[in-house]
């Protein structure tokens, strides 16, 4: 199975996932621990969290998927959502947390 579908798989077959560097208990970037910590302040700890630094492959796959050049990602019921300053604002906003309720989280 190539990247893209691989992706594609992950992406559809989870309410939520986080395409991020490190683990939500161990982010290796700032950038990937306030995506974790917004995703915690909405409620949502079960959710997949890939850890791009262990591969490699997806972490170059997953910005042609979305067509976006910095990681984390973050999608809801296969839609991409953004980053974590898109994340900042979309919580802040109470965006983030209607997303979450409509999706069923």
């Amino acid at each position: 199975m190539d990247v893209q579908e691989t992706i594609r798989q992950q992406v559809t077959s989870h309410p939520v996932v986080l395409y991020m560097k490190g683990t939500p208990q161990f982010p290796q970037c700032g950038f990937s621990g306030v995506a974790a910590q917004i995703l915690k302040a909405c409620g949502v700890t079960n959710y997949l969290a890939v850890d791009v630094l262990q591969h490699p492959d997806i972490r170059e796959g997953i910005k042609v998927y979305a067509n976006w050049p910095t990681i984390p990602q973050l999608y809801i019921n296969g839609e991409f959502i953004g980053g974590a300053d898109i994340m900042r604002e979309l919580y802040q906003s109470g965006e983030l947390q209607k997303m979450l309720r409509e999706a069923g989280l």
